[in-house]
């Protein structure tokens, strides 16, 4: 039975959809087999970033109004055997998302996957709700700025009180990955460091993803940055997160764009 995890944040714009495809690529590259879901009804980004826009015919929409089957409308990805996506739809409203129709998909996402990664919108709308609602693990990314950490607490409160599990008197497991990190800005106190998210946020660090153009170059060839440029400093920290989400002990490090050399060891903190 698949693990379900929602990537989620509560600003938009912060690397949700990036964080998606290159925790998914990682994971399937490990040998795990994985779907990405893209919940943001009317955007649809995430089909953009792993190179099959020209690959979509039936989406998540047309799976829960029981238009298409799952199966036509997963889209198998041509670089690794274990990675699908099921696309969102770009010209349906979220409306046309129903819960009854959600957990009918989730449900059989579940038993053909080891992982089932959300890709939520940004927020609190129907359709960032529903893609937090069956999920066992949660990824909240955040950029180290007041406005987006303090809008990632909410999101924590949401997790907290609106997902199946919390309804069960269970708790949705939740790790803080912090995207765009500039470790100069940070020592000149441009942006919040590692450690005032985390006072601030109070969460399992999984992962810090330094600011770099690789993930701009990657998401305009189609591909995951874990999977464009394997060795540049995002796609080292996505490793190293989807490590994390598997179990693993692995040092926290901050990855520098400077070529085999590491940042300083970051000691993370859980809650």
């Amino acid at each position: 039975m698949a693990k379900v995890l929602v990537v989620t944040s509560g600003k938009g714009g912060v690397g949700k959809t990036t964080t998606t495809a290159a925790l998914g690529a990682s994971l399937a590259q490990s040998g795990e087999s994985v779907v990405v879901v893209d919940f943001d009804v009317g955007l649809r980004n995430l089909d953009l970033v792993m190179g099959a826009e020209r690959r979509v015919v039936y989406d998540l929409i047309n799976v829960v109004q029981g238009d298409a089957k799952l199966a036509q409308a997963l889209i198998k990805d041509k670089r690794l055997d274990k990675l699908s996506l099921l696309p969102a739809s770009q010209t349906r409203d979220k409306d046309a998302l129903t819960e009854e129709g959600v957990e009918k998909v989730m449900g059989e996402l579940r038993e053909q996957f080891d992982w089932v990664i959300c890709d939520s919108p940004a927020g609190i709308e129907r359709g960032a709700m529903l893609a937090m609602r069956h999920a066992d693990m949660a990824v909240i990314v955040t950029n180290p700025e007041v406005s987006s950490v303090r809008d990632s607490d909410r999101i924590i409160g949401l997790l907290d009180s609106k997902t199946v599990r919390a309804e069960n008197g269970q708790e949705v497991e939740k790790h803080l990955l912090i995207a765009r990190y500039h470790m100069e800005r940070a020592a000149r106190s441009d942006m919040l460091s590692i450690d005032d998210v985390l006072d601030i946020l109070s969460l399992n660090l999984i992962g810090v993803v330094p600011e770099s153009q690789e993930v701009l170059r990657a998401s305009n060839v189609g591909a995951p940055v874990t999977l464009a440029n394997a060795m540049c400093a995002p796609a080292r920290a996505y490793h190293d997160a989807a490590r994390r989400l598997k179990g693993e002990d692995v040092p926290m490090s901050v990855p520098t764009d400077r070529r085999n050399f590491f940042g300083r060891i970051f000691s993370g903190r859980a809650a």
